[in-house]
């Protein structure tokens, strides 16, 4: 099932590894460019995007993961890994940026609060995996990011209220959303079998 490394460095990290560990996949964290050795993949969890920046520049993985992600590592971003795999921060602050890797344009926290975090149940194509192909998914948004545009590129694979929550482009996939604390592997069992394919 390959290597999957997850971004360690701050944020909702364990989520993701209890996930891949109850698919059986083989997860590592990933707190230095030597940790990306070998991996497949990489998930970027939801955390605090402003203080994961600055902790890839000063880890020392802001250029390594870039390159690795240009040269097509498989990638997922959750919430604030949305925000740094984005090209367009529409409210960042001056001296943040993104990777780029995908052409959307999100605006941080754009939910609201933490107060104002909601699940809503999620229509998302292609997600017809054990059995549950009517099932939607619930989607945890917790101080999300909006998508307010999204490039040609792009697959919208999930709305709502008329909002990209999910999107894909290349070896790029983010969502808005936490996966991770649905209680729901499809959508980390969907982006395996991608990275296997």
């Amino acid at each position: 099932m390959g290597k999957i490394g997850v971004l360690a460095l701050q944020g909702a990290f364990r989520e993701h590894r209890e996930v891949l560990d109850a698919l059986g996949a083989t997860s590592v964290e990933v707190r230095t460019s030597e940790h990306l050795s070998g991996v497949d993949a990489l998930i970027l969890p939801g955390g605090e995007s402003t203080a994961m920046a600055k902790l890839l520049d000063s880890s020392g993985l802001h250029e390594p993961l870039a390159h690795e992600i240009r040269d097509g590592l498989p990638v997922f971003g959750t919430c604030a890994g949305l925000i740094l795999l984005a090209t367009d921060v529409l409210d960042g602050r001056p001296d943040q940026w993104s990777f780029g890797a995908i052409d959307v344009a999100v605006r941080r926290n754009a939910y609201g609060t933490q107060r104002a975090s909601f699940e809503a149940g999620l229509s998302i194509d292609d997600l017809a995996l054990d059995g549950r192909d009517g099932d939607p998914f619930p989607g945890v948004f917790i101080r999300a990011p909006v998508v307010e545009s999204v490039g040609e590129g792009v697959a919208v694979l999930a709305e709502h209220d008329g909002r990209p929550v999910l999107c894909r482009q290349r070896n790029v996939w983010v969502s808005t959303f936490h996966p991770e604390l649905s209680g729901d592997l499809r959508l980390h069992q969907r982006f395996l079998q991608e990275v296997n394919a």
